[in-house]
């Protein structure tokens, strides 16, 4: 079939199972390029289907040689319809891995329930004994938890006031203001089951109690401050609460681990487009004119020059790794630089729909954003027939 992108607001419909594959090369002949990486050998990556996660798992098969397993929650394809791009991301990945001689093997499901937890435990029993490296990387806004059936719902939304601020259609290129009324009765506890660290805590519990984490072993778990332009409605919203909570949570592991010489830390890294960021009102502005002053200034970064940078300048030097004051490792240090933080906020007080073509990189973020979903990419012909019913090797 002849695949085309399909528009849903901040969601495209459709993907493209050879531009993802094409994605997945860019990003291992990046990590390539910059030298190896002695990383973790045996790596697990829950989350590992796109964006940071996939960029974790390339990282370490294709920067560390590691034996990788990913956990995600893909849809698969059916004759005529395709798959989520995070499936083709990873039946490109398993493809290229396996060329290169590499250990790969993927778990299709929801990775908070219980079944899915002793599925990939299994797996790790049977072909690895041990991991070395857990990566925790999932963006839902979902979770069911397995202890008590209660689905629980996450909200983007402040705390205590109505937040008001300019927003930008990144279709359009419309500038406009936004209004987002304030969390209520039990937004912020739905918002903290699923987006904190619980989970995170669960899957730890459950590798160490089967004595499946080598020692030393490490796990890092995703995060992200921002602006004073973004924090209300992001990190002193419910979302921050969320956040909170999970760095909280990598004590509480760290001190768990203790006994095997291991660590947890959360990375805070850089804003980027992603499906999740891209349905957060106010996000897609600042990320425009954050893209413009850093492509400008040659300090911009992808999810895998972040990861790659991540790894191989902060986790894996040999030497202790840098924290802040609250114990996270700041990859985020080149945007939160205050030169770039002035210009944004300068450029924030001029947008229009008149000038943001000229004072943002919308155009930067339109693209990447298409990238999401396999389209876009140079040496792909989207005008011939692509063959939607590609899978994931490891999974039957």
């Amino acid at each position: 079939m002849i695949i085309e992108p399909r528009m849903r607001g901040f969601i495209c419909l459709t993907s493209h199972p050879d531009g993802c594959e094409q994605n997945v090369k860019n990003q291992i002949k990046y990590v390539q390029s910059k030298g190896a990486i002695a990383g973790g050998k045996k790596v697990l990556v829950i989350g590992a289907s796109t964006g940071f996660g996939l960029a974790s798992r390339i990282s370490s098969a294709f920067g560390s040689d590691a034996a990788t397993i990913g956990v995600f929650f893909e849809k698969p394809p059916t004759e005529g319809r395709t798959a989520s791009p995070g499936w083709y991301n990873s039946a490109a990945f398993e493809e290229e891995a396996h060329k290169a001689g590499l250990y790969a093997k993927s778990v299709n499901g929801d990775a908070f329930s219980d079944e899915v937890k002793k599925q990939t435990l299994d797996i790790i029993k049977a072909d690895l004994g041990q991991v070395d490296l857990i990566i925790y990387s999932l963006a839902s806004p979902v979770r069911l938890d397995p202890k008590t059936g209660v689905l629980h719902r996450s909200v983007l939304k402040p705390i205590g006031d109505t937040f008001t601020n300019k927003t930008v259609d990144f279709h359009s290129g419309k500038v406009s203001e936004i209004s987002i009324e304030p969390c209520s009765g039990d937004d912020i506890e739905n918002t903290v089951k699923v987006m904190g660290g619980e989970d995170w805590e669960m899957w730890i519990d459950a590798l160490k109690a089967e004595n499946l984490l080598a020692p030393g072993a490490t796990t890092v778990a995703y995060s992200y401050i921002g602006p004073s332009l973004t924090e209300a409605v992001y990190r002193k919203g419910t979302i921050g609460r969320a956040k909170d909570h999970l760095e909280a949570t990598a004590f509480t592991i760290t001190d768990s681990l203790s006994s095997i010489g291991g660590k947890a830390y959360v990375s805070v890294n850089k804003a980027l487009v992603t499906q999740a960021s891209s349905a957060i009102p106010v996000i897609p502005l600042y990320i425009s004119l954050l893209y413009k002053i850093m492509k400008e200034e040659g300090i911009h970064e992808g999810c895998i020059e972040q990861i790659q940078r991540l790894y191989q300048q902060r986790l894996y030097t040999g030497a202790a790794v840098p924290v802040d004051d609250k114990g996270r490792i700041r990859i985020d240090d080149w945007e939160m630089r205050a030169d770039v933080q002035e210009k944004v906020a300068k450029l924030w007080l001029e947008a229009t729909t008149e000038n943001i073509t000229d004072i943002s990189d919308l155009e930067g973020y339109r693209t990447d954003f298409h990238n999401l979903f396999g389209f876009g990419f140079d040496g792909v012909d989207y005008k011939a027939e692509a063959n939607e019913m590609v899978q994931v090797q490891s999974i039957v």
